[in-house]
């Protein structure tokens, strides 16, 4: 069991019945009265943001859940992903809200985490940062060196980011998945 006292970021806890992560926290003591926690909570099974007032010392379940290293094999034309356990081989395949906004980092063989609830996978988190190749972009014109200058660069995933104007089709570049922007331009 886990109290108010063992917040953290990241940590599962049961919610009535649902399991949550810890997105954010604030632990309060107020000048008068009891000491409260401020969270705000992501539901690991359909993605939903709560934000939630919980008293001091209050007990919580630990949830069932196991994160297993995968790599992404494809994603069919039914939309669903199929991805790998490079240790014995399973398979396992979710649907497009399963995957949510990891979808646009995607590329074969990328190594992931799945985290598999009641042995049910319900979300997939990606590397903090991904290769990804330009697939689409306007050439920059000579001259047009304003500084921080960008254009927008569609990437092989179908991700579109604000990159610096040198950028040209068939680039790699590395893509920070929390945010979603242009880190770097990788050599090859």
């Amino acid at each position: 069991m886990y109290e108010t006292a063992d917040f953290k970021k990241g940590l599962r806890v049961m919610v009535e019945g649902q399991p949550y992560q810890v997105i954010d926290f604030q632990h309060v003591k107020p000048g008068k009265g009891n000491q409260f926690s401020r969270t705000k909570l992501k539901n690991l099974l359909t993605g939903q943001l709560l934000e939630r007032t919980f008293k001091s010392g209050e007990k919580f379940e630990i949830p069932n859940v196991l994160n297993r290293e995968m790599g992404f094999l494809y994603r069919d034309e039914n939309g669903f992903y199929t991805f790998m356990d490079k240790e014995n081989f399973e398979q396992v395949t979710m649907d497009d809200t399963a995957v949510g906004d990891s979808r646009d980092y995607l590329i074969e063989n990328l190594e992931v985490v799945i985290l598999f609830y009641n042995d049910r996978p319900v979300s997939v988190d990606v590397p903090k940062a991904v290769n990804l190749r330009v697939t689409q972009t306007d050439p920059g014109m000579k001259g047009d060196t304003v500084t921080g200058a960008t254009k927008p660069a569609t990437l092989e995933t179908g991700l579109v980011v604000k990159v610096p104007l040198h950028i040209s089709e068939g680039d790699l570049l590395r893509v920070d998945s929390t945010e979603g922007i242009y880190v770097s331009r990788v050599n090859e």
